[in-house]
């Protein structure tokens, strides 16, 4: 289904095995960054065209919600989504450990053109959809991460209302709600496959 893209919201650390295998303390509340809409495209196949020349970029698989409808106070996860997809955080992860120390936005780490990219979206009709199967991702072949959202630390339900209340939430706007353990760096060539328990979702190769 066509998901016509406004917001995009990340959620940080939202595993803690994840939070845990960069040596980052677990999070109390949930933690939000922004990507540009500009950074999200379509994992059809194609080659991405990633920066060469700012260190390590890693690879963080999640997945995907999307607001179908405009918050109102007391509405419900199930009511406010009404698609899901796979998609892929791509990090520089050197230029992110460098605005760690400095105390600045991860912008530059996170929203850099074609850091975002998307499977396409499938209904979602029943919040108990997205419990029902494991989303994982597969480097050249090999399963490299595997999650669940009840390994999540918030659940939708929670990140729903918590960025509904402190930035507000509408149509068109997409979560990406955080990577399980296993993310990694990436090379020129490599091929990243993204798996809806056992049925292929999208794909891309590293320019």
């Amino acid at each position: 289904m066509n998901v016509e893209i406004r917001n995009v919201y990340c959620v940080g650390r939202n595993y803690k095995l994840h939070a845990e295998e960069l040596g980052n303390e677990v999070p109390t509340e949930p933690m939000i960054f922004l990507k540009p809409s500009h950074a999200v495209v379509p994992l059809d196949g194609a080659t991405l065209e990633l920066p060469k020349d700012q260190g390590d970029i890693h690879y963080e698989t999640e997945l995907v919600v999307a607001v179908g409808r405009n918050y109102e106070p007391g509405m419900s996860a199930e009511t406010m989504l009404n698609a899901f997809a796979l998609g892929i955080d791509f990090t520089l992860r050197d230029v992110q450990s460098v605005l760690k120390k400095k105390g600045h936005p991860w912008t530059a780490a996170k929203g850099f053109k074609f850091s975002a990219p998307v499977t396409p979206f499938l209904p979602l009709e029943k919040l108990d959809t997205l419990e029902q199967q494991d989303f994982s991702l597969l480097k050249n072949g090999q399963e490299v991460q595997r999650g669940h959202i009840k390994d999540m630390i918030f659940s939708i339900e929670h990140i729903i209302d918590y960025i509904a209340t402190h930035y507000g939430l509408g149509e068109g706007d997409i979560i990406f709600t955080g990577t399980p353990a296993g993310v990694g760096p990436i090379t020129s060539g490599d091929r990243f496959e993204l798996f809806w328990g056992t049925d292929h979702q999208g794909s891309c190769t590293i320019g």
